[in-house]
C-alpha cells in the first residue's frame, strides 16, 4: 500500500527514517555520520521545505495495518528527470515487496508528469545497490560528496530510463 504523505506526517516520516537508518547503515557509515545525516536530512524545517516544493512528493509504504517505510522524490529535478531522494524501509517491513512496489509506482508516476528518467545516489557499500540493479537501474557515474562536518558520501549515481 502506497499512501501520499502530507505535512501532518512529518513526525511519522522522521520516525520511519530513523528506524530504517539505525538498523541498515551501521557498518556502512559511522554512527556519528548517521546522527549527522538524520539531523541534516530529517529536521522538521528540511521536510517542511520539501513539502513546500510542488515537485517534491513523500509517500508512506505499508500494508493495511502499518507503515514500514517512506519514499521521497522530486519530479523535474533535471530536464525530463525525477530524482529519487530517499526510499527507506524498516527492518520489520523488509521482505514484503514494498521496495519493488514503490519503484514500480515511481516509474509510473514519472511518466504521468512527462519525465523519462529516474536518478538516485546509493552508497557504494550499501547492499541496496543490488536491489536497484535488479529494478533496471544502471550506474552512470561515481562520486565522493562532502556533506559537511568532515563526512562524505561515496556513492554510485544510478539511472533508469523509460
Amino acid at each position: 500500500m502506497i499512501t501520499k504523505a502530507t505535512i501532518k506526517d512529518i513526525s511519522l516520516i522522521q520516525d520511519l527514517a530513523e528506524k530504517s537508518w539505525r538498523s541498515h547503515y551501521p557498518g556502512i557509515i559511522s554512527h556519528e555520520q548517521i546522527d549527522f545525516m538524520l539531523d541534516l536530512m530529517y529536521s522538521e524545517e528540511e521536510i517542511t521545505s520539501q513539502f513546500n516544493n510542488p515537485n517534491y512528493h513523500y509517500y508512506l509504504l505499508g500494508d493495511a495495518e502499518n507503515f514500514y517505510g517512506i519514499m521521497g522524490f522530486e519530479n523535474h529535478y533535471e530536464q525530463k528527470t525525477t530524482k529519487l531522494h530517499r526510499i527507506y524501509i524498516t527492518e520489520d517491513g523488509k521482505g514484503k515487496g514494498l521496495g519493488k512496489e514503490a519503484i514500480q509506482f515511481l516509474k509510473n508516476q514519472i511518466l504521468e508528469v512527462g519525465d523519462q528518467r529516474i536518478i538516485l545516489a546509493v552508497n557504494k557499500q550499501n547492499p541496496s545497490y543490488h536491489f536497484y540493479l535488479s529494478q533496471g537501474f544502471k550506474v552512470y557515474e561515481e562520486g565522493v560528496f562532502d556533506i559537511g562536518n568532515g563526512f562524505v558520501m561515496d556513492d554510485y549515481l544510478m539511472e533508469w530510463n523509460a
